[in-house]
């Protein structure tokens, strides 16, 4: 079981149930080092949405994970991934007054399943982390920007990839870093992917009926994958922050702009 958020919030509340999706969650209710907390129901992270069917002919299930889509009022959609996966997999329905943005910010493909035993996940995926946190700057940025804006104006976005652990998580964690959500419930939310992973591994099985032995770390979300990805951003740039100021151009007035968008009011002081 993964280690549970400080905010107190049941992962029940936070993930939110689908037939097709596994990953899909709300980044509601963390709390800031300052006491604030994020907003439910703006900013949402998962797997892939090429699952989604918006078919008059779909099944019963696949209409009822449209229907829940709908009526979460999602107005933007970033797609994290690379286009072949895109061509292979399809893509979130095209619906009128949702905006899809297409940011694929990482830029050297490397092949999970494929891995032997012997690769440890934590040194492993923090380079591919770290890998993709400076090859991928122009597009981190600009989800960055869509997120900023989005939540500016009151418009739920859902940021996701194929599982929503790797690409996904390492937009998550720079969000909720900028936000000012301590280290350990930034590596918290990553680990709830291990929530969704016996569903994720089910799914590729079914996509992949002659494989064989895979890397028996995918498709988990061990905390020190996150832990030793941010400590190597704090390694090269001095903090998260820093890394967002020096390659992102990520400034007191976005942060600013960014946590009065996505926090909730800070409570006034009571009187002495």
């Amino acid at each position: 079981m993964p280690p549970v958020p400080s905010d107190g919030v049941s992962t029940d509340d936070r993930h939110i149930p689908f037939a097709r999706l596994h990953n899909f969650r709300d980044l509601g209710g963390y709390r800031t080092a300052d006491g604030r907390a994020v907003r439910w129901g703006l900013l949402y992270r998962a797997d892939s949405l090429g699952k989604l069917s918006a078919d008059e002919g779909a099944g019963e299930a696949e209409r009822a994970d449209w229907a829940r889509f709908r009526s979460l009022g999602i107005r933007a959609v970033i797609d994290l991934r690379y286009g072949f996966e895109i061509d292979a997999k399809g893509r979130v329905p095209e619906q009128a007054g949702v905006a899809h943005h297409h940011l694929s910010i990482e830029h050297r493909p490397y092949d999970q399943p494929s891995l032997g035993p012997d690769v440890l996940p934590g040194p492993y995926l923090a380079e591919r982390y770290t890998e993709v946190a400076h090859d991928g700057v122009k597009e981190i940025r600009a989800a960055l920007d869509v997120i900023a804006d989005a939540a500016a104006d009151e418009a739920p976005l859902v940021f996701h990839c194929a599982s929503g652990k790797d690409r996904t998580g390492l937009i998550a964690a720079l969000v909720l870093t900028l936000l000012g959500v301590p280290e350990d419930d930034v590596v918290a939310d990553f680990t709830l992917t291990e929530l969704a992973s016996e569903r994720l591994l089910a799914d590729w099985r079914a996509a992949h009926p002659d494989a064989g032995e895979i890397w028996p770390a995918y498709p988990w979300a061990p905390p020190e994958v996150m832990r030793l990805f941010l400590a190597e951003l704090t390694r090269h740039h001095g903090s998260v922050r820093g890394y967002a100021a020096e390659l992102l151009g990520v400034d007191e007035e976005f942060v600013d702009r960014l946590r009065e968008a996505l926090l909730e009011p800070a409570e006034p002081a009571q009187p002495a």
